[in-house]
């Protein structure tokens, strides 16, 4: 009995995902310990840059990093590899008819389980303050990881699709990420945004996801007006991105 479509899509997801995952943990002898390491690590370079030497009023800063940092860096892994998904897996897209757009959606699924793996860091460090994850993480948590995905998934079938005729795209994308990160209130409170420039916080997608985050994980809080725009930034994100790849993927096998 054949198996159904949706079946044989599930099972490439897997089969995709263990790959990436065992390449990118190959003679690695730390393994899911670089996952969460990454963001401790500017965590605490942050730390004493703004709160040792600026003197940042935030409390509790060293965990408002940890909530912060650590759902930015799934974003930004996940784009910042999009350019070299497509050109790094030439040889399977040559010899096997399969939907391209599941390698995109493959990369940003393992970093969004490496991000989920890595919430007991963040729980770690609410002890530590004592405090206490909230109950509204069991809704908030899965509401924000969907819309997270797709928006993240639809810029990375943007980039991904395009860079194989634009190769630029790949450095152009760094540098992107790297801005978009200091104008996302991550290291910093949306509060300390001066006023006449908060009308412009919502033109960042990035910044109501952020900061909706960083209130769930701390207060156990979901501010509904950012969670809209989210929304509404995550299915345009995706629904772009499906255009571009549905508009370029019959050239994929010419130009790679």
């Amino acid at each position: 009995m054949m198996k159904p479509k949706a079946q044989h899509y599930i099972d490439l997801i897997i089969v995709l995902t263990q790959k990436e995952l065992k390449v990118k943990y190959k003679s690695s002898f730390l393994g899911y310990l670089w996952s969460i390491g990454h963001p401790l690590a500017f965590a605490l370079v942050f730390w004493v840059a703004f709160k040792v030497v600026m003197r940042i009023e935030v409390e509790n800063y060293a965990l408002f990093l940890i909530a912060g940092l650590f759902p930015w860096q799934w974003f930004s892994n996940s784009i910042n590899a999009s350019p070299t998904i497509f050109l790094g897996n030439a040889s399977i897209i040559k010899k096997v008819n399969f939907p391209r757009n599941l390698m995109p959606f493959t990369q940003v699924f393992q970093d969004m389980i490496h991000f989920v793996l890595a919430t007991p860091v963040i729980v770690l460090f609410l002890f530590i303050y004592h405090k206490s994850p909230s109950l509204s993480w069991l809704y908030g948590i899965p509401v924000l990881l969907i819309i997270q995905f797709l928006m993240t998934y639809g810029i990375s079938l943007i980039v991904s699709s395009t860079n194989l005729f634009f190769r630029d795209l790949e450095r152009l994308t760094i540098i992107f990420t790297t801005l978009l990160f200091y104008f996302t209130p991550v290291i910093y409170p949306e509060t300390m945004i001066p006023e006449k420039y908060k009308q412009f916080i919502n033109l960042n997608p990035l910044s109501p996801l952020m900061v909706n985050w960083r209130n769930l994980f701390l207060s156990g809080t979901l501010e509904l007006s950012y969670l809209t725009i989210s929304l509404g930034y995550a299915l345009l994100s995706f629904a772009i991105g499906y255009l571009v790849y549905r508009k370029l993927s019959w050239k994929f096998a010419e130009v790679l």
